[in-house]
Parts: structure tokens; C-alpha cells; sequence
């Protein structure tokens, strides 16, 4: 079945042609467009696209507004939020993240990396614009660990999982990387997941430069 996608962004211009670059994809199809954030809430919650595509600005609820209604700590049943913005500004990325948004895309980033990210959204995996993948979680890692705090108990190779995820790793990728299968990779995500009460590759990625976990 094709990926249903919602279109959140109050530039008509800009809606029309993320709908021409997606539905040229013989797998994703676009279910609904939203001028306002307002406006995206209410479609997203009626019509439970696999994706939601938000821009960062718009009227009545901007971006990060919209990602945590739908997505965000207390959302009971989450989508899946992409945000696409043309500002590539720190605590956009950060709010989005933070927010559960499940990957951060600049609109000049191409349209194959669009649909990847889509892609990627979907299948439970995140992904963020290359040029600020690596400087986004850095800017996350506080200046010293944190204190009182104890690590739940991950192995090494399920640390070793959590590196590659914060370096923005696919699953594929992390599977050619430590040379294990494509199974294995998403059982220790999921393992990570259940350890750390978190519930995304997004999330996994932010507490391992909060925690130091990577260099």
C-alpha cells in the first residue's frame, strides 16, 4: 500500500510542488493539504496519515507546535512528523526533536532526500538534513555528563547500535557497519527503546549526545 502523506505548509506554491516531487513516487500518495497549523492538526488527527510533512512557519500553530500535538510526549497514539523548513537555525531542530518529530529536512535539501525521508519516517526510522545532523546533537551534549543519574544497563553491542543511530546511521547501514543482519539491527533498537523508555531513532540519537555515549 502506498504511503499516505499530509502536506502542512501555508505557501500554496511550495504544498504543490512537495505533492508533484511525492506522488511521482509509485509508493507514496498525498491524502491532504493544510494551510495553517490549526488546520494540520485537525486533518492529521482525522485522516492518520503514515506522514506528516510540517513546515516551521505558520499562522494560528507553527511547526513545533503542530509536531507536539501529534507527536509529542503525552500523544497517547503518535504520527510520524517530518518537519521541512528553509531555516536551518538550531533550536528549530532542537524544538522539533524534542517535540518527536521523526526527522528535520531543509526544503533546498532535494527532492530525493525528501523522499527518503518519507521513506524513512515511515518504516520507524528518522532522518535529519546531513549539514546539520552532527552540529544538532553536539550543541545536545551538555557540557559535563549528568549527575544521579543512573544508565540503564545497555549492552555493548546495544551501545554500540546507539553510536551509529547518533551519527545518523540507517539500519542498513549499521547492519553493514557491525556486520549483523538487518533483523538483528531492529531488535536491538527496539531493545534500546524498551530500555531507555524512548520511542524513536530521533530519541535514541539526542540521549546518546546528552549522555555522551559518542564522541
Amino acid at each position: 500500500m502506498a504511503i499516505r502523506v499530509l502536506l502542512a505548509d501555508d505557501q500554496a506554491m511550495v504544498r504543490g510542488g512537495l505533492r508533484l516531487i511525492l506522488e511521482d513516487q509509485p509508493d507514496i500518495t498525498v491524502v491532504g493539504e493544510a494551510s495553517d497549523g490549526v488546520d494540520a492538526v485537525a486533518q492529521a488527527r482525522r485522516l492518520r496519515p503514515d506522514v506528516c510533512l510540517v513546515d516551521i512557519r505558520m499562522p494560528r500553530l507553527d511547526g513545533l507546535q503542530v509536531t507536539r500535538a501529534l507527536a509529542g510526549p503525552e500523544v497517547v497514539d503518535p504520527l510520524r512528523v517530518v518537519v521541512v523548513t528553509t531555516f536551518d537555525l538550531d533550536e528549530y531542530v532542537y524544538g522539533a526533536l524534542r517535540g518527536g518529530a521523526a526527522g528535520f529536512l531543509l526544503k533546498d535539501a532535494g527532492p530525493a532526500l525528501l523522499v527518503e525521508a518519507v521513506r524513512a519516517a515511515h518504516q520507524g526510522d528518522a532522518l535529519v538534513s546531513p549539514s546539520v545532523t552532527v552540529r544538532l546533537l553536539r550543541h545536545l551534549a551538555p557540557p559535563t555528563p549528568p549527575r544521579d543519574e543512573r544508565r540503564p544497563a545497555l549492552s555493548e553491542r546495544e551501545i554500540e547500535v546507539v553510536r551509529e543511530i547518533a551519527r545518523g546511521r540507517t539500519n542498513l547501514e549499521i547492519g553493514a557497519e557491525l556486520f549483523i543482519s538487518l533483523s538483528t539491527v531492529k531488535s536491538h533498537v527496539s531493545a534500546v527503546q524498551t530500555k531507555l523508555g524512548l520511542r524513536n531513532r530521533t530519541e535514541i540519537a539526542v540521549w546518546a549526545w546528552e549522555h555522551r555515549v559518542v564522541d
